[in-house]
C-alpha cells in the first residue's frame, strides 16, 4: 500500500495547483486522474491560449462575478490568493501573457505553457514534499478509517493508497469527451455532504427547430448586443458579442446570460444598444433615398439588415417612403427582441457546471467539509464564475486555501 499525506482526486487546474502548493510546504501528495491527458480543460480553454484569470476581480464582492447558493463563500479564498498573486507566478515562470478584453488574461503562446508551469510547481517540492502523479488511474473506492489517527484508504486501478486527507478536485459535468464525470458529487453524497442541483452554465442556448428555422440564414453572424433575463427590477444584463448558430444563439453574450437564465423564461436582446434607432431613421429620411436594408447596413451586418427588413413588407421600401410608425416598429423589433429558448446545448458544450457541493457543508477558510479530512475545491463546489477567467481564479484560490490548511494541519510523513 502507498502511504501519503494527501490524496488529490482530479489533475485539472485546482488539483494540480493544490498538489504543487502542498508539496512545497513539505507534504507528500498522490495526485490521480482517470483521464490519460493532464489538465485537458486548461489546454482547450481560451481558444488554446487559456484565459487563466481576470485582473478585475474584486475579492471583496464575489457576488458581482460569481453565482451559487452563497457566492459570498468565495470571499475568503479569493481575498487570500488574488489574480495578482497568480499573475506573479506566471511571470516568475517567464510566461508571456496579455489582456484581451475586460480584464481577461491569456497566454501569449499556448495554454500548454500554463500546464507545464503547474507540473513544474508540482516538481518543486520543499522540505521533503513531493507529488506522485498516477494517470490514468481510476478511483474505485474511498473509505474513512475512524481509528485513533483517522485517515482514508482508497482503492485505485494502480493499487491501494492510505492518506491522512483527501482533496476532491474532480471538476463538474462539463465536456464529458475530455473526462468529466459525476465522481465528485458521488463522493460528497457518500459522506453525507449535500449537493446543490447541477446544470450546464456558460453554454449556448437553443430553440425548437420550427421556431428557429427562419433565423438559420443568419448562422455565423456576430455583433455586439445588450442581453438580459429575469424580472425587470432584478434583471441580469451583459453587453457582449452575440453569435447566431444553426440551432440558436451563442457567443460571449449568450454564454454569460445562460448562467442566469431559467428554463421557460425569456431573454431580451437589443441588437443596436448604442443607437436610438427610431430617431436616427426618422432623421435620415430628410436626406437619404436608400432603402431600409441599405440604411441599416451602416450599423448591422449587411446579411442581417437584408434578413431583418425582409420580415415585413412595410420595411422593404425606400427610407423616404416608409412611415414613421413603421420605422418605430422596426426599431422596436431590433432593440426589444424577446424570445424564449427551449433549452441549452447541454454539458457537451457547457464551459462549466453550475451547482455542486453545497458550501454550507464546507469551511470557507480551509475548504474542508463536515467530514473530517475531506476537502472539495474548484468547479465541483457550488461556486460558478462569469466567462473571462473567473472560474480559473476560483480554482487557484480555493486550491491555495486548501493546500495552506493541509500544511498547517498535517505533519509531513
Amino acid at each position: 500500500m502507498t502511504r501519503c499525506d494527501v490524496l488529490i482526486v482530479g489533475a485539472g487546474a485546482a488539483g494540480l495547483f493544490c498538489a504543487g502548493v502542498a508539496a512545497q510546504r513539505g507534504l507528500h501528495v498522490v495526485l490521480l486522474d482517470h483521464f490519460p491527458k493532464v489538465a485537458e480543460k486548461i489546454r482547450i480553454s481560451g481558444g488554446g491560449r487559456s484565459n487563466f484569470t481576470n485582473k478585475d476581480i474584486d475579492p471583496r464582492s464575489p457576488h458581482t462575478h460569481f453565482l451559487g447558493e452563497n457566492p459570498a463563500f468565495a470571499r475568503s479564498a479569493l481575498s487570500r490568493y488574488t489574480a495578482q498573486d497568480f499573475m506573479a507566478l506566471v511571470k516568475k515562470h517567464s510566461i508571456g501573457f496579455h489582456e484581451k478584453h475586460k480584464g481577461q488574461l491569456f497566454c501569449d503562446r499556448s495554454a500548454q505553457d500554463l500546464i507545464d508551469m503547474l507540473l513544474r510547481e508540482c516538481d518543486a517540492g520543499a522540505m521533503g514534499g513531493s507529488v506522485t502523479r498516477w494517470q490514468p488511474c481510476e478511483l474505485k473506492q474511498l473509505q474513512f478509517s475512524d481509528s485513533t489517527h483517522g485517515g482514508y484508504e482508497a482503492q485505485t486501478s494502480q493499487g491501494a493508497v492510505s492518506a491522512q486527507a483527501v482533496v476532491v478536485a474532480t471538476g463538474g459535468l462539463s465536456i464529458p469527451k475530455i473526462g468529466a464525470t459525476d465522481l465528485g458529487y458521488r463522493l460528497a453524497k457518500q459522506f453525507g455532504i449535500r449537493v446543490v442541483d447541477t446544470r450546464p452554465a456558460l453554454v449556448p442556448l437553443t430553440f425548437s427547430a420550427d421556431e428557429w428555422q427562419p433565423f438559420v440564414p443568419m448562422a455565423g453572424l456576430s455583433l455586439p448586443v445588450s442581453i438580459s433575463t429575469g424580472h425587470a427590477k432584478k434583471a441580469t444584463r451583459f453587453d457582449e458579442d452575440l453569435l447566431f448558430t444553426h440551432r440558436g444563439l451563442s457567443g460571449p453574450a449568450v454564454l454569460q446570460i445562460s448562467s442566469y437564465w431559467q428554463a421557460k423564461s425569456e431573454i431580451r436582446l437589443n441588437l443596436l444598444p448604442d443607437l436610438d434607432v427610431a430617431q436616427t431613421l426618422v432623421s435620415a429620411k430628410q436626406s437619404s433615398k436608400k432603402n431600409l436594408a441599405n440604411t441599416l447596413s451602416a450599423w448591422l451586418p449587411a446579411r442581417m439588415a437584408d434578413f431583418w427588413t425582409a420580415r415585413q413588407p412595410q420595411w422593404q421600401r425606400s427610407l423616404p417612403d416608409t412611415p414613421d410608425k413603421a420605422l418605430s416598429q422596426l426599431a422596436d423589433s431590433l432593440q426589444n427582441w424577446s424570445l424564449t429558448p427551449s433549452g441549452t446545448e447541454g454539458y457537451a458544450k457547457a464551459e462549466v457546471t453550475a451547482g455542486g457541493v453545497d458550501t454550507r457543508d464546507l469551511s470557507q477558510q480551509t475548504m474542508e467539509s463536515k467530514q473530517p479530512g475531506l476537502y472539495f475545491i474548484g468547479e465541483v463546489v457550488d461556486i460558478t464564475g462569469w466567462l473571462g477567467g473567473y472560474n480559473f481564479q476560483w480554482a487557484w484560490a480555493s486550491a491555495h486555501a486548501c493546500a495552506q490548511a493541509l500544511a498547517a494541519r498535517l505533519k509531513p510523513l
